[in-house]
């Protein structure tokens, strides 16, 4: 296949590592969602409900940043090339290539088992993560809503909670959010990997455009919802030269803070990357992949807790430098306290409120 397939970022099935049998994708079952995006090759998406005993996981990876993640869905549509979230498809039996973006696994019963989480006496509040895998706020978020009752769930608890997305469709829930920032419950944090939308396009062809998640920042601060800023990933040779307008533009609208993150091609991340930075980008692919390969010592695949996310080497160093540079220059980060916990602990033992 010598041109891009329009509106997907893998451009091949991959193989699955694990399984010598593997699930095929029949026409007869795929199903259209309309996305903000781009319109994905024939429309083929295919949703399978499935229904986990649990729904909020412990994170133990110590450099991520957060204690506990909730993912309402399995696979994403959004298509960003260089997901990390792909090589955990190979576990339910898909490849990390296309079946990541056209097989998505739905939890439906996710409110529910929330809900039930946080009603037992055992449960000791800590600020939740929607999205710590795929993005909740992917396109079939608009017609299934299950964000949302899990927001409804955690509003209901005065729970604290945190969010993850590269889509404005949030904006729908600015009710709730709202509600919940009045009281310190929530932080939400928007990916922005680019300002070009040629770029956006190429690299996470069915998310929220540009234009609208700079609005989506701009509204949630003007509302004083805490809103923070995502470049991540970070790619050498493509998006590593807009760190400094990005963070200039963002802080105009509002966002208290910018991480930057070193991409990194873990996995099958970096057969799809590959493929796709040849398809893409033909002039420019070799120097791309060398200079990602440079910041990881020699090899696109690295785990190494500590440095996988910000990398190593002259090039890697000279990127978190500038991203140092841009936030002494545009931001004034402030000091923030954790997420209330006290609303969820009266609400679970209103004797709390004696004291």
């Amino acid at each position: 296949m010598s041109e891009p397939i329009k509106g997907r970022g893998a451009q091949r099935t991959i193989h699955n590592r694990f399984f010598e049998h593997e699930h095929e994708v029949l026409d007869e079952y795929l199903n259209f969602c309309e996305a903000e995006g781009e319109l994905a090759d024939k429309n083929k998406t295919k949703y399978i409900d499935v229904f986990p005993k649990t729904f909020v996981n412990k994170v133990t990876s110590p450099d991520v940043g957060m204690n506990f993640s909730a993912n309402p869905y399995q696979g994403c549509e959004h298509g960003c090339v260089y997901c990390y979230a792909r090589n955990s498809h190979e576990y339910w039996g898909y490849g990390a290539g296309l079946d990541f973006e056209r097989t998505i696994l739905v939890k439906k019963n996710a409110p529910q088992l929330l809900d039930d989480l946080l009603k037992k006496k055992s449960w000791q509040p800590h600020p939740i993560v929607l999205s710590g895998n795929t993005d909740c706020y992917q396109p079939i978020e608009r017609k299934l809503q299950i964000t949302r009752q899990c927001i409804e769930v955690l509003h209901k608890w005065k729970h604290p909670f945190s969010i993850i997305t590269k889509n404005s469709l949030l904006l729908r829930d600015l009710d709730l959010l709202k509600e919940m920032a009045a009281l310190h419950l929530v932080t939400v944090n928007i990916s922005i990997t680019s300002l070009s939308e040629e770029t956006r396009r190429l690299l996470e062809p069915r998310t929220a455009s540009i234009k609208n998640r700079l609005k989506a920042v701009e509204i949630l601060s003007k509302n004083n919802i805490p809103v923070r800023v995502m470049m991540a990933p970070i790619i050498p040779s493509l998006t590593s030269h807009e760190i400094l307008p990005l963070v200039k533009k963002v802080s105009e609208l509002g966002a208290i803070d910018v991480t930057g993150i070193m991409v990194r091609l873990n996995g099958q991340i970096g057969e799809i990357f590959k493929d796709w930075a040849y398809k893409t980008f033909p002039d420019r692919a070799e120097r791309i992949l060398n200079q990602i390969a440079e910041s990881h010592g020699g090899s696109l695949n690295d785990s190494r807790f500590g440095t996988r996310m910000r990398g190593e080497g002259a090039i890697a160093q000279q990127v978190m430098d500038t991203m140092q540079l841009a936030k002494k220059k545009y931001l004034n980060v402030p000091k923030q306290k954790p997420l209330e916990t006290s609303h969820y602990l009266q609400l679970k033992d209103p004797q709390l409120r004696l004291f």
